[in-house]
């Protein structure tokens, strides 16, 4: 198939998630099936953030399976309106556990940054949704 035939919205879509899921895999190599990071680390290796850290992974992973899962409506703008909601609820969700369990002040002034933009972003897509019902 070529590049030109696909619809560039849904390769707008596509190609980052396969991007963070291509990331994701050497990670998910490293811990056997059904086991969490730190039920494979001796105790003394385990480190206070571990859980912060696999709690934000498990959450980016189900934000993806939910935007993959979401049916296309057909209409390029609701679709990019619903999506970019998803994409800008992850990074909330993110930068909430960054308050929760960072250390950095440095990153967590961004967290609370992001977090501020971002709600204001995903009210803008609530608001121009709601007018298309």
């Amino acid at each position: 198939m070529k590049l030109t035939t696909l619809n560039p919205f849904k390769t707008a879509c596509v190609v980052p998630v396969l991007a963070l899921w291509l990331a994701a895999v050497p990670v998910l190599a490293q811990t056997s099936p059904g086991m969490s990071p730190s039920a494979s680390m001796p105790m003394g290796q385990m480190h206070k953030g571990m859980a912060g850290a696999h709690d934000m992974k498990a959450s980016m992973m189900k934000g993806m399976d939910g935007m993959q899962a979401m049916a296309m409506s057909g209409d390029v703008d609701k679709d990019f309106a619903m999506m970019m909601k998803m994409h800008h609820q992850q990074a909330l969700n993110m930068a909430e556990m960054q308050l929760a369990h960072g250390k950095s002040t440095e990153m967590k002034t961004m967290a609370k940054e992001i977090i501020a933009a971002q709600k204001k972003e995903i009210a803008q897509f609530d608001k121009w949704l709601a007018k298309q019902k």
